[in-house]
């Protein structure tokens, strides 16, 4: 079965698991989406944020454990059902 998530599935073969693994994603300036997209990771993960310079966005980057390449892409797949965000 092929999806948006093939080419980076194949990226993701190369790394050694567990991995830490960093998230980006951007949002506009709302903090309610900042915490729905906390809300799919584990307390673990280390959350940084930094509003961009005119401040209508906000960067959220994500750093956790991933044990494998499909716990990676199941994250991914868990924000985008969280309206414009962008994910990078």
């Amino acid at each position: 079965m092929s999806d948006e998530y093939d080419k980076l599935r194949e990226l993701l073969e190369n790394l050694d698991y567990p991995s830490v693994y960093l998230y980006k994603f951007i949002v506009k300036q709302d903090q309610n989406k900042v915490v729905d997209i906390k809300r799919c990771f584990s307390e673990t993960a280390e959350f940084n944020t930094r509003p961009s310079k005119n401040g209508n966005y906000i960067s959220v980057s994500i750093k956790e454990m991933m044990l494998t390449s499909e716990a990676i892409i199941d994250r991914y797949k868990s924000v985008a059902k969280i309206e414009n965000v962008i994910k990078l």
